[in-house]
Order: structure tokens, then sequence, then C-alpha cells
């Protein structure tokens, strides 16, 4: 099936996105479930393998948050382990990518090789690797490090890491597990033999899993600024992208591709994927005011004094919520007043500006600021308004498909399999069936090339 052009339709990836580590999704509601029990893992897995999404994708939280020195519950804690979660739903699911966030900052690059290669051939070629980097000591100081590394020195780690963790991919070939039994011969000589030295790391020795079934197992990652969006588009096949909004979205799309090409990558293997969520209703009228719900649910008056308070960095407690935005100036020498997220808004005083601006423009109250501007990406209509928006999305070149969440876990992805897929499906944009055998197939991402032996140090 085209589009009107005549140009082939682009098929829509779709990520499934399970909350946990922030405001999104409403742990209070009474049909909430568990955060923690497997079942919850395995209903949302299995929902998005019958609507033959492309794969499970897992956050990562490394500390519980503080806001002035105190954990609050504004966000869900208690996230399992990664892997023991992905490898336990590698058993329930047959055809689904399993995406792990791992942090390249604290982690060792053969204990991460070691488990995601693990993961890749306990589900027969459908690991992905979410690499992250830490952002703030708050996080480092539960690590033997001590702590973290500024912005610069944590890439350069990172794209090491990457180098490394390949190298002892690489360092099986697929022939070099022979297991011939009447010979005795298990392995080929040398298999497994590696050695590195950099300016990260200097280590050496034998990798003892053999080659995974997709040679190197899909590399995610999210990268905003200039050197973030370099080392995303010269290491990475998907990139986990923060714009939501169209326009965003396309000049991101546009500007990460050229950066692949730059790099003499083709740029098609580069998957740009943004965060979305959505909203269904029967009718429209009844989509928005179901939308306009969930947010006041999301940001209460108190959850939006603390989303905020990222941004000004001092206690805005004492604000109204349905007032004006503080006129106090964002406190920039001060230490964080909230510790453990993502510092999103690096330039204070320009985003308060712009905040400033845009309430004033709107007449938005604090809480409505809050709101517009920590909740992006959802799509709200009849489930053919989302459908046909989510498709003119991707086939605009507004990005390669999404990473898909909702706000209550975990049954709430049950409505878009349900009523959105089937019409995603009749326009042609996504899979009736699973046709690769692997992620990478079904990403239509090419199988690495394995180094040669000028890359890995082989003994002979």
């Amino acid at each position: 099936m085209s589009t009107p052009t005549g140009t082939p339709r682009k098929q829509i990836i779709l990520g499934a996105y399970l909350g946990g580590v922030n405001h999104h999704t409403l742990w209070h509601l009474p049909e909430s479930g568990s955060q923690i029990d497997f079942s919850t893992f395995e209903h949302t897995a299995r929902t998005a393998e019958r609507g033959r999404f492309d794969f499970f994708f897992l956050a990562e939280g490394l500390a519980l948050r503080e806001r002035d020195g105190q954990v609050f519950d504004q966000d869900i804690v208690g996230r399992p382990d990664t892997f023991t979660v992905l490898a336990s739903l590698a058993a329930v699911t047959e055809h689904l990518g399993l995406a792990a966030t791992i942090n390249a900052t604290f982690n060792e690059p053969y204990e991460l090789a070691r488990q995601i290669v693990s993961l890749d051939h306990l589900s027969g070629g459908r690991a992905a690797w979410n690499v992250v980097t830490s952002f703030d000591a708050f996080t480092g100081a539960n690590f033997r490090r001590g702590g973290f590394l500024d912005r610069s020195q944590r890439y350069e780690r990172a794209a090491e890491t990457i180098e490394v963790v390949r190298s002892l991919w690489d360092s099986w070939a697929a022939e070099d597990l022979v297991i011939d039994k009447e010979a005795g011969v298990f392995s080929r000589s040398g298999a497994g033999s590696f050695a590195h030295a950099g300016p990260q790391f200097d280590v050496g020795g034998w990798f003892g899993v053999p080659r995974a079934p997709q040679g190197h197992p899909v590399i995610l990652q999210a990268g905003v600024s200039p050197q973030g969006r370099d080392f995303a588009a010269a290491n990475s096949d998907a990139i986990f992208s923060p714009y939501g909004r169209f326009d965003e979205a396309r000049a991101y799309y546009q500007d990460v591709k050229a950066r692949a090409a730059g790099f003499g990558r083709d740029p098609d293997h580069l998957k740009i994927l943004p965060s979305a969520s959505f909203v269904l209703g029967a009718t429209e009228k009844e989509a928005q005011d179901k939308a306009r719900w969930v947010r006041e649910e999301q940001v209460t008056g108190r959850t939006a004094q603390i989303l905020l308070e990222q941004i000004w960095n001092r206690d805005l407690s004492a604000y109204d919520p349905d007032g004006p935005l503080p006129d106090v100036e964002p406190a920039l020498d001060a230490p964080s007043f909230i510790a453990g997220r993502a510092l999103t808004h690096a330039d204070r005083p320009a985003t308060v500006a712009r905040l400033r601006a845009q309430a004033e423009a709107n007449g938005w109250s604090l809480r409505q600021t809050a709101v517009e501007e920590f909740t992006r990406g959802s799509f709200v209509g009849t489930p053919t308004r989302v459908a046909d928006a989510l498709d003119d999305f991707v086939q605009d070149d507004g990005s390669d498909g999404f990473v898909i969440g909702s706000y209550l876990v975990p049954t709430g992805l049950d409505e878009f399999v349900d009523d959105v897929v089937p019409l995603l499906q009749e326009r042609g944009s996504l899979r009736t069936e699973y046709t690769g055998t692997t992620l990478r197939d079904n990403l239509g991402l090419p199988t690495p090339a394995r180094a040669g032996d000028a890359a890995v140090a082989r003994a002979v």
C-alpha cells in the first residue's frame, strides 16, 4: 500500500513503555496494578505482542528522588532489576523485542556485554540496550565510583563502553561454536579472546558467551544536546526522542538523520522514536473530557509546584497553583532542590522567561503552565482520529514510530491495541503478522558485520 504521492507507506515502529518513574502513571487509581508484580509486566508485554509491537521498553530508576533532602511520593518507586524482568518476559513472549535501559557510567563493559548478549540468546534474538549516562552526583553516590562524570567525560566513557562491548560481541565468530561431540571439540581455538586499551578501560581476556543471534543486539539512545545528538547518530540503531510536537519532532528527525549520514551511515538505519501517550473516547468530546481529567490527575496542584521547582530550583510550595507563576528568579547557584531527576531545563533563566511569556499570552495559571510544559506527546480523540494522527506523523517524517505509554498500569495499553492497532493495519502502516525472527528483522535493521581481526585481538 502506498501514500497518495505514490511512495511506499512507512511501517510504523511501536514500542510499549511501562511507566513507573514519573508523574504520568496514575498509581493511585483503584484500578491501577502493582509496579512490581510479574503479572504487571507480563500483561503489558503480552498485550504489546498481540498488537504486533516491535519491543517492550523498560526505563531505569537508580535512586529514590528527593525534594529538599526528603524522599517524596510524586514519583513511583520500586523498579525491579531490568534484566531479571526482561529475561522473565522472554519466556512468555515469542516475537516482542526486549529493550533494557542500562547506565554506561556505573557498569563495566564486560558485565554489560555478557548480560545483554545473554538476553539475546535466551530470547532468540530480541534484545536491545538503551544506553544512558549518569547525570548527577546524587544518583552516583549509590555506586562505587562515588558519583559522576561531567557531561563530556560521560559521553567519552559511554562511547568507549559501546566500543568495548561491541568488540566483546565480535570476539566470537558465528562458526567458532563447533560442538563436535565425536571429535570432542566444543569451540575453535581463540574464540572469545579480546583485548582493549583506552582512556577509560584497559581490559583483556576471554569472553564467555558466543556470538549473539542478532550479531549485535539493537542499540538505543536518547540525545538532545549537540554532543548527545552526535553520539546517538554515530552509535545507535534507534533514538528515543523527547520531541512529541510535530514541528520540533520533524526538525529533530532531519537533524539526526543528517548527522548519521555525516558519519557515513545510511540514515534509514537510524530509527527515530518519540515517546507518546494517548487518550481515546467514543466521541471527540468524550476523549477531550477524559484527557482533561487525566491531566488534572497527573498534575495536581502539589505536583505542579514540584515540577516547576525543578526549573526554579527553590521551594515553590507557598505559591497558589491556581495563581500566576512565581515572581522570584531561579536559584542558579544553590544545591539541587529536586535531586535524582534528569535536568531537562539546563538554561533556567531562559526557560523561566519563556514560561512567563507563554503564561501571560495564554492566561495560564502556575498549574496550567506545568501541564503544558510537562505533559507532551499525547494523542487524543476517537480511535480513527488517533490512528490518522499517528500515521500522518510518521508518513510526514516526524518520526519512524513511537514508544507508547499509558497513564494506567498494566491494562492501559489494551484499548490502544484493541481499537487503534486494527485501524493502522487497515491503512497498511502496521504489520498484521511478525515477518522476522529477530528484533533487527522487525525494525528493518541490517545485521552488523563482525569486526575484522585487526579490531579483535584473537589468540592463535
